[in-house]
């Protein structure tokens, strides 16, 4: 997808938060086939490699009150053939079992957008998802982040009608906030926003099926 990566492995995405993080894998039942992945770095492992992939992006000095029992998404990936709902939603009923076994109860990670629009290398449909949430799913103040290498908004054209990728909708849907303005990936050419998520914010429709309460 236009990533331009240096790894020790040709064709895999190998980075040094992997052997600190746990694996999360969501297997076809007949074929044995990996059709889901996430990983996840608990406070504990964060402290231990040095803070979080989100760190090399952002100034996460405002979440720092947070960090005891925050974990850190990443990685999220479905198989084309399966991304019909099933396998996210199995993905994150998990993730709800990991966070409350473990008493954790905020997730933050990045969350992409490619910025390939329209057979185009631009970063407008970036800049009009950024002026679309910024409006209606923003966090307060208090938590807010700062790009390292900002995506340069204020010279794209952020007035697109353009659709948020799935994931990134399925996260507001269950009540996650962004966190400030997009950084731009240049390793995988993409902007990411900076999402939390806290168990408490959970959307009552989701929290009896993710948290049984």
């Amino acid at each position: 997808m236009g990533a331009r990566l240096t790894t020790p492995i040709v064709g895999h995405d190998v980075d040094l938060f992997d052997d600190y993080c746990e694996h999360l894998l969501v297997r076809d039942a007949q074929s044995q086939q990996v059709i889901g992945t996430y990983r996840v770095l608990t406070p504990a492992q964060a402290k231990r490699v040095g803070g979080t992939y989100s760190d090399t992006e952002f100034d996460l000095t405002r979440l720092r009150t947070l960090r005891p029992r925050m974990v850190e998404l990443g990685r999220s990936c479905v198989h084309p053939e399966h991304r019909h709902g099933g396998v996210i939603m199995a993905l994150w009923s998990a993730l709800a079992d990991f966070m409350v076994r473990n008493l954790l109860d905020t997730m933050i990670g990045c969350a992409s957008i490619p910025m390939l629009h329209n057979g185009v290398v631009s970063g407008d449909a970036a800049a009009s998802i950024w002026q679309q949430v910024r409006k209606t799913h923003l966090a307060a103040i208090e938590y807010h982040v700062l790009p390292r290498l900002p995506l340069p908004v204020e010279h794209l054209d952020g007035s697109i009608a353009v659709e948020p990728p799935a994931l990134i909708k399925g996260y507001l849907r269950l009540g996650a906030r962004v966190l400030g303005a997009p950084a731009w990936d240049p390793d995988f050419n993409t902007a990411d926003l900076p999402m939390l998520m806290r168990l408490a914010d959970l959307h009552p429709r989701y929290r009896k099926h993710f948290l049984g309460a």
